[in-house]
């Protein structure tokens, strides 16, 4: 396998007054782009990787302002980026080359059709915003990633970003009914769910197809109960073993969320709500459902087949306990960033037959590096997100790759793919070789060189180039 460190050029090129962003300003105003070096400074990196400053960044406020953007950037001959709230986890959003990077912020347009039951949102509209909008109406939008108090529907819509209900309700692209986009040539686009699904192959795509201005998505009713409850084990491969046996008894939850010892830990020293701090791991789970017997049923199966894993069981008593242990798996991030000031976020799927086994693997793989590993996720799609943590100033970032190709050997090796709902990025590019076979990549290329055939949207990210290595 190759050497996993991510492609992350840091020269600036030259910072002044490009004539892209001179005729940008007066197309569009001083408000909509920025052009001095430290604002553009602040567009060259996402939440976990750094890449090259942007020529200018533009903030648009409409579908014609991306229009005219793109055209001007593809006549100038420089690279298009597009970003929502940045807080993703691959280096999407990080330029690898100066380009025009478009930042959807502004784009905040959101309406709720009831009768319809849809939401119409610009691409920049917040993750959360859309449930709020459409719980007067008795409606609500499933999809919830971790980071869905700032997190962008464009952004969740580029990297068909999952979440804690993801187990039973879908990903974010099982709720598109349609999308608008700019293609690379500036031209608008509208796409629904038709034969060869388009919309399909956007979603998820990183910006390197099109660059998605707006959404239709499908809304459906809340359940009237849900029930709660937390299992600690002395293991990290017994709460993988519960997650199976519920699994294959028929439970089906609506949340299934699993954090390991150092994860607990962490989360614990930043809240201390009186999480298990000596359990191996802890399974967060939810039932719902409109027939509360139902919902009962389904918690007692998960929370025989965790005593038979030897696990530990707590029901939540009340709403507000339920939602003090939602509240500590959203909290994460924030918790592990008091530990170590960066960690490579890795976004493994793996089939649930051999979920006991990869992360006994991956916990061994982490006490044998030396490096602090925290393993969390949705373990019930058998998505899970081994974070190595360090301070690049005492540890070894030669270490650090060294994990994430270990982790991601295998993830490859026991039949699952590099990322559920992160993103392939930059950071993970270096693995695609050995992930997907040569036939499957040109028909990537293929599709990619349909969409973008000069290859102007997002360059150097999810799809490798004919010898690619990390180092190129």
């Amino acid at each position: 396998m190759t050497d996993p460190r991510p492609h992350t050029p840091r020269s600036e090129g030259d910072p002044q007054a490009h004539p892209l962003a001179a005729e940008l300003t007066r197309a569009l105003g001083p408000q909509k782009v920025l052009v001095s070096a430290g604002e553009r400074r602040m567009y060259s990196y996402d939440a976990i990787q750094m890449g090259v400053v942007p020529v200018c960044v533009v903030l648009p406020e409409s579908t014609a302002d991306v229009v005219l953007a793109v055209r001007a950037a593809r006549a100038a001959g420089i690279p298009i980026v597009g970003r929502g709230a940045a807080s993703g986890l691959s280096g999407g959003a990080a330029p690898t080359q100066p380009s025009l990077v478009l930042s959807f912020t502004r784009m905040t347009t959101l309406s709720i059709d009831p009768l319809r039951r849809e939401a119409h949102v610009q691409a920049g509209v917040i993750t959360l915003a859309i449930s709020e909008a459409a719980r007067p109406h008795g409606l609500v939008y499933p999809p919830d990633p971790a980071s869905f108090r700032t997190s962008t529907i464009g952004g969740n819509l580029a990297e068909n970003a999952g979440g804690p209900m993801c187990f039973k309700y879908g990903v974010t692209g099982d709720y598109v009914k349609a999308l608008e986009f700019v293609d690379a040539e500036g031209e608008v686009h509208t796409l629904t769910r038709d034969a060869y699904d388009l919309a399909g192959l956007l979603i998820g795509s990183e910006g390197t197809l099109g660059l998605i201005t707006e959404a239709t998505l499908r809304l459906s009713t809340p359940a009237k109960f849900t029930r709660t409850l937390m299992s600690s084990f002395p293991t990290v491969g017994q709460a993988a073993e519960a997650v199976s046996s519920a699994i294959a008894a028929g439970a089906v939850p609506a949340k299934l969320e699993f954090m390991d010892r150092a994860c607990v830990n962490a989360i614990e020293d930043y809240l201390n709500i009186g999480l298990p701090r000596e359990a191996g791991a802890v399974l967060l789970v939810d039932t719902d459902g409109d027939d509360l017997e139902t919902v009962e049923e389904e918690l007692e199966l998960v929370e025989r087949a965790c005593l038979q894993s030897g696990g530990e069981v707590r029901r939540a008593a009340t709403d507000t306990e339920a939602a003090a242990l939602w509240q500590a798996r959203r909290s994460v991030s924030p918790a592990l960033g008091r530990i170590r000031p960066q960690r490579m976020n890795e976004d493994i799927v793996v089939p649930r037959s051999v979920l006991s086994e990869v992360v006994r693997e991956i916990e061994a793989l982490g006490a044998a590096s030396g490096l602090k590993l925290v393993q969390f996720g949705h373990i019930g799609d058998g998505n899970l997100h081994p974070n190595i943590l360090f301070d690049p100033r005492t540890e070894s970032e030669e270490a650090v790759h060294a994990l994430a190709q270990q982790i991601a050997s295998v993830a490859i090796r026991h039949g699952g793919v590099l990322s559920g709902e992160h993103g392939i990025g930059s950071m993970k590019l270096p693995f695609m070789r050995e992930a997907i076979d040569p036939v499957t990549l040109q028909c990537l290329w293929n599709a990619k060189h349909a969409f973008d055939p000069s290859e102007t949207l997002n360059p150097g990210k999810v799809l490798p180039g004919p010898g690619e290595t990390a180092h190129d």
